[in-house]
């Protein structure tokens, strides 16, 4: 698919159907906080969040005091629902940002980011210059020191999401492709169970970056 093809897909997933009937919807993320609060980052920490469409981890970042959040994504009806579900106090401790991964443009104005959190994103890209994009963005922002969460489907996860190929991963994928200067902290598979009853395998994976550390 072509980048303004992935954008009308992921605009029409949103419009077509609830955000918490999507396949990869959590009412609680779980394993995403506890790999946020694992990092041990301050609460003013800048945490960005790749793909986050209308993930129910804003919610809980905020309710924990978390005040310096981007949510990024490609699809602005994503976004949308985020906006208008956050209570309006909290809306100034967030920043929206819609941008494509493998197209950034304003993405790549923002520095010094504390933590790059992505579930459930970079699986979709299989082409490897869109991977390449990826991960060069994401060590152009991250800070010296700064936190990489990544959570994909591992290699005995579906082959197909919400009728796009994916690409799966294990940890050492993902350390060969962040590199030397990244070490990992923590990492494990984690069987998430979709609204519809069926079951995900996915690893989550928590790096730091020690470049001038």
């Amino acid at each position: 698919m072509t980048e303004i093809e992935y954008k009308t897909y992921w605009e029409k997933v949103y419009h077509k159907t609830a955000f918490n009937q999507l396949g990869w919807f959590e009412e609680k993320a779980v394993p995403s906080l506890n790999l946020i609060q694992e990092s041990g980052v301050a609460q003013h920490a800048k945490i960005l969040n790749v793909g986050a469409g209308a993930t129910t981890l804003m919610d809980d970042l905020l309710k924990l005091g978390y005040t310096n959040i981007i949510a990024n994504d490609l699809s602005k009806a994503a976004l949308d629902v985020l906006k208008n579900r956050l209570a309006t106090t909290d809306l100034e401790k967030v920043i929206f940002m819609e941008d494509d991964l493998t197209n950034p443009k304003t993405l790549t104005q923002i520095n010094e980011v504390d933590i790059w959190h992505d579930r459930a994103v970079l699986h979709f890209f299989i082409d490897e210059k869109d991977q390449n994009t990826y991960f060069k963005l994401l060590k152009k922002i991250l800070k010296p020191g700064g936190f990489v969460i990544i959570a994909v489907f591992n290699l005995k996860g579906a082959s197909k999401c919400s009728g796009l190929e994916v690409f799966r991963y294990n940890d050492e994928m993902l350390q060969d492709r962040l590199g030397a200067d990244f070490k990992l902290l923590n990492s494990f598979n984690y069987a998430y169970m979709m609204p519809s009853g069926s079951e995900r395998s996915y690893v989550y994976t928590l790096f730091q970056n020690i470049r001038n550390v």
